[in-house]
């Protein structure tokens, strides 16, 4: 819709930690757009700010100067529970590691989130189910992950990003820790997803053939970003 902001916005971002000679500008004033829709990947080499940025973005960190807008909303007037509620219900998290609870069944991996949400336990598990079905574990809703494979138990991680209906998708290394074939797997259900849904992806990797699943790639030095392009062209 013309005059619609961008779902975020950075403007002139920092993230300084320490101080005087110990001080690291993980970020230094970065300007950055990112519309509804999109699949955006930030690479860069060890130390270059793109999992800061994916932590601000999150909500997981807040900037030491600049402005964070997410739907055109001023991310530092919000008090701590509201950033803990946008987080809840707009955004969701898929990490390098899955994060499952051993001993726990995927159908309960998926819902634990629900749970803070204080979704009644019929709808909790409707959602669960759901969204298991959707990254295709059918018939997997009561495996542990010790019974899931690698792939299978990150296709759980996903559900559960996806169970609470966010309209962002924040993957830090989604394939960090998987095989060739199990990575195309994922990274084609996050396409798959993206088009189907609507949902916003942004993507940390370090990979080139993973970010070349994002319509638009950003990579980031020192901080800063050093570069971004949308389907082969400069943005």
């Amino acid at each position: 819709m013309a005059g619609e902001p961008p779902l975020i916005r950075l403007r002139g971002v920092t993230r300084v930690y320490g101080e005087g000679a110990a001080e690291v500008r993980a970020l230094d004033g970065v300007d950055l757009d990112i519309e509804r829709g999109e699949f955006v990947a930030i690479m860069g080499p060890s130390g270059s700010g793109k999992s800061t940025a994916m932590n601000v973005i999150g909500c997981l960190d807040r900037p030491s100067s600049g402005q964070y807008l997410f739907e055109g909303v001023e991310i530092a007037g919000l008090t701590r529970d509201q950033r803990a509620l946008l987080r809840r219900n707009y955004l969701g998290f898929i990490f390098q590691g899955y994060n499952l609870l051993a001993r726990t069944s995927a159908l309960d991996n998926v819902e634990l989130p629900l749970i803070y949400k204080g979704l009644p336990r019929e709808e909790r598990v409707e959602r669960a189910m759901r969204a298991l079905a959707l990254v295709g574990l059918e018939g997997r809703e009561h495996h542990d992950p010790s019974q899931l494979s690698g792939g299978q138990q990150q296709r759980v991680a996903i559900a559960r990003a996806l169970a609470g209906d966010p309209q962002v998708l924040l993957a830090d290394e989604p394939t960090g820790n998987l095989d060739t074939r199990r990575s195309v797997e994922i990274m084609e259900l996050l396409v798959q997803l993206r088009l189907e849904r609507g949902l916003t992806i942004v993507m940390v990797t370090h990979e080139d053939d993973m970010a070349a699943y994002a319509e638009r790639i950003i990579w980031m030095v020192d901080g800063r970003i050093d570069s971004d392009r949308r389907k082969g062209k400069a943005a």
